[in-house]
């Protein structure tokens, strides 16, 4: 058949497919249990399928939050201030999208106001909400410095992540 009439099948972002059960994601990890080799039945691992599904739960909260909710609020009195807003050495970690393995490292993230300026800690917390996804370094920067794009509308940004 020519490639041209196959149907295209576009997956569902992300955000709108059916998000597992708890019970679904505990029998997934009791599937891993079984397959490295281990009885999941054993009274040692008995209850690491709920941890586990558990920590994914923290570890994985970014998809949960809402990047636009935390630059919400920004200040327009700021008293003609002119000068660029730097914040350093943002502590992150995060988990590499290809092996699930985890990453850390330290963000840095600079922008120029035009409209108006954030709180601080609100560029940590965009950090962490995009950080706490399965992630690539070069993605992870990408959405951060989008997301201050798109919702501070500086004048000019900058994102750095050493990981």
């Amino acid at each position: 058949m020519d490639a041209s009439l196959k149907p295209q099948i576009t997956p569902p972002e992300p955000n709108k497919r059916k998000r597992p059960s708890q019970d679904e994601a505990e029998a997934a990890v009791r599937t891993l249990i079984a397959w490295a080799g281990d009885d999941p039945e054993r009274e040692g691992v008995l209850d690491t399928p709920r941890r586990v599904a558990k920590a994914y739960k923290e570890l994985f909260a970014g998809y949960r939050q809402d990047p636009k909710e935390i630059l919400s609020k920004t200040f327009h009195e700021v008293g003609g201030y002119d000068d660029i807003v730097l914040v350093k050495d943002i502590p992150f970690h995060s988990h590499c999208e290809h092996h699930m393995a985890p990453f850390f490292g330290r963000a840095h993230i600079a922008y120029l106001p035009h409209d108006g300026v954030v709180g601080l800690s609100k560029l940590a917390r965009l950090v962490e909400v995009y950080a706490r996804r399965l992630q690539t370094q070069e993605n992870l920067t990408a959405q951060i410095i989008d997301a201050i794009n798109e919702n501070l509308n500086p004048r000019g940004a900058a994102v750095m992540l050493e990981a």
